[in-house]
């Protein structure tokens, strides 16, 4: 295939999926990773997508859903620095929600010391709690779904119904003072909303990336919040806007 050809194809590939890795291209076009990595690299300098180890991705559009393995190398030290702060809300005995966030999957790594019970559906959470002798896990069960690696669907919602929690930390696709926290994948949403629903405290964590921003599925109002965990400073009418609906903003330094 012509490299132009090529290029348009990867182009109409990424609008359908949203992301796409070095290594199912590589399958699609068979060529070298080599020659995959810079038609990325000139579609990036193009302005059409961003790249990120593995692949590439695009932000546009209300119903994006990243694959996670391509999230997992997305605004890494934002995620570093707001699962270290999570982290201090967390104390032995607790129980607690991960969600199937890349920033939650941060926050299962740094878990070392603690005495917790830890519930999720995130198969990447559980694979990295698994041989933690001070966590007793509880697995969400479900339709597995291969592009978030959690499990998901009307079972495991009826599973997470059983549950309550001391925390649980929730992520999201965009926030907006206008449509409140919405999300790209609407079974992944109902999963969220029921954590935030059981938890005597939620922790809304997300990168300041999200914000000012509406993606395709609510998942809970600024209410069924109490405090929001971001790695940036906001904007001052983003503090005069929480600060109004009784939400603790904490701005990691």
């Amino acid at each position: 295939m012509l490299h132009i050809k090529r290029k348009s194809k990867i182009k109409e590939l990424i609008i359908e999926k949203k992301s796409v890795t070095v290594a199912e291209l590589n399958k699609m076009f068979n060529v070298t990773e080599e020659t995959i990595r810079r038609d990325l690299k000139q579609l990036e300098d193009e302005g059409f997508l961003t790249r990120t180890y593995g692949g590439a991705y695009i932000s546009d559009g209300v119903q994006n859903d990243v694959d996670v393995n391509l999230r997992e190398f997305i605004h890494v030290e934002g995620k570093k620095k707001i699962a270290a702060k999570a982290q201090s809300y967390i104390k032995s005995g607790d129980s607690i929600f991960l969600d199937a966030s890349t920033t939650s999957l941060v926050i299962a790594s740094i878990l070392t010391d603690l005495k917790l019970t830890v519930v999720t559906n995130s198969i990447k959470v559980v694979t990295t709690l698994m041989n933690n002798p001070n966590i007793k896990l509880v697995i969400i069960g479900g339709t597995l779904s291969s592009s978030t690696q959690s499990n998901l669907g009307r079972t495991a919602e009826i599973n997470m119904e059983h549950y309550f929690f001391d925390s649980a930390f929730i992520s999201c696709r965009s926030v907006s003072r206008q449509h409140s926290i919405t999300d790209s994948n609407e079974q992944q949403a109902v999963i969220r909303k029921i954590a935030a629903k059981h938890a005597n405290k939620t922790f809304l964590i997300a990168d300041y990336t999200k914000f000012d921003k509406t993606s395709f599925t609510r998942i809970c109002s600024f209410e069924d919040v109490n405090t929001i965990i971001v790695d940036e400073k906001l904007s001052p009418e983003w503090h005069s806007f929480l600060h109004e609906k009784g939400v603790e903003l904490v701005e990691c330094e």
